[in-house]
């Protein structure tokens, strides 16, 4: 057993919570990062509408996506939109210090398990606070926190200390609801809870009937968002998940094999046979029993549904491992705990620095004058800050004019542009700390197991690459364009797909203007999937020409007679998705122009 200030009384607990504050005060200036940007307009459209958080319109990926398909329920949404009220806009410092009794709470609940399943409760405490994901992730404005906060809680008052009478059993019961309403991996506390009822208190009906609350809590917001919106948010969701290709099975696979790899650096990896073998010796303990079977069920359900393997989705087994990973031979277990400090503290720094760059950047961005817009390619801090000056987010199809100025990263952009461009600044986001979680050079999939299968990177190498680049005027040389042709991108307005030549429903093409008035043409490939039937060209806004077309195959429109002019747009009556492309396909657009 452990005696003194690391002992089982209260100067343990004030211990352990003093260190989580100690690990979180350097980061309170902490840059919005990740997905904050989601939760934040979900927040604010919280102050319109309480009741529906995420009913709202956003641009995700270059596309108008629905947030009531957003793989989150509202509950980090309504937290945000009460810092929102108090303080009137985003602070980073304010929001950042609320956010810190997540932690504490987390902590909190991890000490109370740790009491009542292990003998060295400061040790597995200190393990979990040492989290890589616990380091990093405690620090952004996302829903990992305030999830990890009330479903350690869940299981804290539902397992801590004698069989919990009807004041534990309800506020576990309000935990329990929390953590549902902030996420659906909730759903996975009802086997895990149910072991521990099996193994320890299975006459205890009252507390079998309190695992109903997750499932209830999940079809109640469900219902009530139906009934009250008309749109179903697990059927949103589904559907997303499916366009986007997130759900396909090669990468459930992938982020399922992530998961196994984050899953030996919740601790030190050089613990992890030591606590195996600890974890063996005293399999047919019932508490051994429960925790494993806490981490295996949530690795089992997790792989089911986790497609990004990021290592934040296994902060709600950290607490079983730590507790398991604390019964290795003492000495070894105190080089482990500080080795993975200095590792989590170290990813931490270099995270900081990312996301500081990104603000940094915008800050010091010269928007351009005359009615001209800022447009930002990018989902993540940088187009948070950009936005706060006034930018917009890019969408697919997005017709800019000369003056614009465009912001992309190498590291996230979705949307292509055709125009010219020029260069205004291309900064180089690159932090002093020898680790990454994501970056240009790092095969990293501490974030996405899309960018690497190593749990970080060890690298001085660049993050991101940021480019602000001015939209120039036009100057078409080709009477004439093939989409595929080199050359003929500089001349695709919208529209068009110049890499297979796919178009959306309209295609908006920049010609040279003929000496002489010629016949314009549209030659168009439909294949078999395509739906579009009809066909209609317009020469500076103008219709010159329409076709209707008997079925799939490749058609010529021309127009009746000789034209001239420099802009041409053609449409198409139906557009499809392909399974996993995102795109609105129309048809095939193989040239274009003055014949």
């Amino acid at each position: 057993m452990e005696t003194g200030v690391a002992g089982v009384g209260g100067r343990g607990l004030w211990l352990v919570l003093a260190i989580t504050l100690l690990v979180r005060l350097p980061f309170l200036n902490q840059a919005i990062q990740g997905d904050d940007h989601i939760y934040l307009s979900e927040a604010e459209h919280a102050l319109v509408d309480p009741l529906h958080p995420n009913h709202v319109k956003y641009v995700f990926m270059g596309d108008e996506v629905d947030l009531r398909g957003h793989p989150h329920p509202p509950g980090n949404a309504w937290a945000l939109a009460g810092l929102l009220l108090i303080f009137g806009d985003v602070k980073e410092v304010p929001f950042h210090a609320a956010y810190v009794a997540f932690s504490l709470i987390a902590v909190w609940a991890m000490w109370t398990v740790a009491r009542r399943f292990s003998r060295r409760p400061v040790r597995a405490s200190l393990l979990f606070i040492a989290v890589p994901a616990f380091l990093v992730n405690g620090n952004s404005l996302e829903a990992d926190l305030p999830f990890l906060a009330f479903w350690m809680a869940s299981v804290a008052l539902f397992t801590g200390g004698p069989p919990p009478g009807p004041p534990k059993l309800a506020m576990a019961g309000v935990c329990m609801a929390f953590a549902t309403m902030i996420a659906y991996q909730a759903i996975f506390l009802v086997p895990i809870l149910a072991v521990y009822l099996w193994l320890f208190d299975r006459k205890n009906r009252a507390a079998w009937l309190l695992l109903l609350v997750p499932p209830l809590t999940l079809a109640g917001w469900q219902i009530f968002t139906r009934l009250t919106t008309g749109a179903l948010p697990a059927e949103q969701l589904a559907g997303y998940l499916s366009s986007y290709g997130f759900n396909a099975l090669g990468r459930q696979l992938s982020g399922a094999l992530m998961l196994l790899i984050h899953s030996w650096f919740l601790v030190f990896p050089v613990l992890v046979p030591f606590a195996m073998v600890a974890v063996w010796r005293r399999r047919r303990e019932p508490e051994t029993m429960f925790l494993a079977a806490w981490i295996a069920i949530f690795l089992a359900c997790g792989a089911a549904i986790f497609f990004a393997g990021s290592a934040r989705y296994l902060l709600p087994i950290a607490a079983p491992v730590a507790i398991l990973a604390a019964r290795v031979p003492s000495k070894l277990l105190a080089a482990g705990i500080a080795l993975q400090f200095v590792l989590g503290l170290g990813l931490a720094a270099a995270n900081y620095q990312h996301w500081d760059g990104y603000r940094t950047f915008a800050a010091a961005l010269r928007f351009p004058e005359g009615g001209h817009r800022v447009w930002v390619d990018n989902d993540w801090g940088l187009r948070y800050y950009l936005e706060a000056r006034g930018a917009l987010p890019a969408r697919k199809g997005l017709r800019v004019r000369p003056g614009d100025i465009i912001v992309s990263s190498e590291l996230g952009s979705a949307v292509a542009f055709t125009v010219p461009l020029a260069p205004v600044a291309a900064p180089v986001i690159q932090p002093s700390v020898p680790l990454r979680l994501i970056g240009l050079q790092s095969k990293s999939g501490y974030s996405t197991v899309s960018k690497g299968f190593w749990p970080f990177g060890i690298s001085t190498g660049p993050v991101d690459r940021i480019h602000a680049r001015q939209v120039m005027e036009r100057h078409p040389e080709l009477e004439y364009v093939t989409p595929r042709e080199p050359g003929a991108a500089g001349q695709i307005v919208s529209g068009v797909y110049p890499n297979d030549g796919w178009m959306s429903s309209i295609a908006v093409v920049a010609l040279k203007e003929p000496a002489a008035p010629k016949v314009l043409r549209a030659e168009i490939y439909v294949p078999d999937n395509a739906k579009a039937r009809q066909v209609t060209l317009l020469l500076d806004g103008k219709e010159v020409a329409a076709r209707t077309l008997p079925g799939p195959g490749k058609y010529t429109i021309d127009s009746p007679g000789v034209l001239r002019g420099s802009t041409v747009e053609i449409r198409v009556d139906q557009t499809f998705r392909a399974p996993g492309d995102r795109r609105d396909l129309g048809a095939v657009l193989l040239g274009v122009g003055f014949m």
